[in-house]
């Protein structure tokens, strides 16, 4: 029986570097999908090929953290987490297509995580918290990327216009409506093309720094002290470590302020939290770029209510809410100023919040 599962890439509207610190975010699904296509059989080993590499790679069902790398160490891992939970896990041969593309910040490797899973785990009861634990898991510990469960929940909880508020103390996941075409503005997501890794140590390090910051206020996450204002971190020995935390403290505010801007269609307001957001990872969490600053403040002087970088950072894709008649010229805005600096011409559509993961 050939089984067909999809998962989509994610935008984070606002609350970045906050899921790891325990705090809150409100991430869309989109409508770009990975596609994963699994002949089951007997075999003890997937055998995977992806339209994005030449060949294919053959993961055995006993596999094991660092026996496979690349693309094909996300599929691996999804293998040995549902192994380590203890469930069966069939051999096959697996097919994968994708809309994401690598390096965005869209979270292609947690769509193709969650695609996969749902693909091997097909006829097993599975709550989706436990897949994205599981999705997460094999992204942690087998590709060894220290990645938060923002991408995952994201992926499998997402629902047509709606955007997902995620308390990730709680793990609880709440919908607030978001459609702002139906209020006249449109929703760009503009890919710089300019890539980025976690794996190179700077997610790493920014995780550690937030570490590092609560310790030295006493607590084991920054959300314990989320009610006691920014003061507290004058208590934090390293300037930067104290910067950092500040983000992530004013970050989650900010998702609070989305999200009750988003309740009264207030999207100029919300945009201006956009800009603000951005402005905190540039300054304070010291993850933005050149390039993506020049195409933020570009869309946000053509007349963007708002703009930021969405994802974990250096590299991958901005938002923009834009008043639906100022997307040409926003858009010819970003393309100019993109040209005039040297950089590589971005690619600009417009979005909207898309389904979850689930079977084709």
């Amino acid at each position: 029986m050939t089984i067909r599962y999809s998962a989509p890439g994610r935008i984070n509207l606002i609350g970045e570097h906050t899921d790891y610190n325990l705090g809150w975010s409100l991430p869309i699904a989109l409508p770009q999908r990975t596609v994963v296509t699994f002949e089951p059989s007997d075999a003890d080993a997937v055998e995977v090929r992806s339209d994005s590499a030449d060949g294919s790679m053959r993961i055995p069902l006993i596999t094991k953290p660092g026996d496979v790398t690349g693309w094909a160490a996300y599929v691996a891992g999804v293998v040995w987490a549902l192994r380590m939970a203890g469930h069966p896990v069939p051999g096959g041969t697996m097919s994968i297509t994708s809309e994401i593309p690598m390096g965005s910040g869209l979270s292609s490797s947690a769509a193709l995580e969650c695609a996969a899973l749902g693909a091997l785990a097909s006829g097993l009861r599975i709550h989706r918290l436990d897949q994205a634990r599981l999705a997460q898991r094999a992204e942690n510990e087998y590709v060894r990327a220290p990645t938060g469960l923002l991408d995952q929940l994201s992926s499998l909880f997402g629902e047509p216009s709606t955007a997902l508020l995620i308390d990730f103390r709680t793990l609880s996941v709440s919908p607030v409506p978001f459609d702002p075409s139906a209020s006249g503005v449109e929703l760009l997501l503009i890919d710089s093309r300019e890539r980025h890794g976690h794996v190179d140590g700077e997610y790493a390090a920014r995780r550690l720094s937030c570490e590092r910051a609560a310790a030295d206020v006493g607590v084991v996450s920054l959300r314990e002290i989320q009610d006691r204002g920014v003061s507290v971190l004058d208590g934090v020995t390293d300037p930067v470590d104290a910067r950092r935390a500040r983000h992530v403290l004013t970050e989650n505010q900010r998702v609070f302020d989305v999200v009750a801007a988003l309740s009264d269609s207030d999207y100029a307001e919300a945009g201006r939290i956009f800009t603000a957001s951005h402005a905190s990872m540039r300054d304070d969490f010291d993850i933005t770029t050149r390039h993506i600053d020049l195409i933020a403040d570009a869309a946000v002087d053509a007349g963007a209510f708002g703009a930021r970088m969405t994802g974990g950072g250096f590299g991958g894709c901005v938002i923009a809410l834009v008043p639906a008649d100022r997307v040409s010229t926003v858009g010819d805005a970003v393309r100019a100023a993109v040209r005039a600096a040297g950089y590589d011409e971005p690619m600009i559509t417009e979005t909207y919040a898309a389904a979850g993961a689930g079977v084709l």
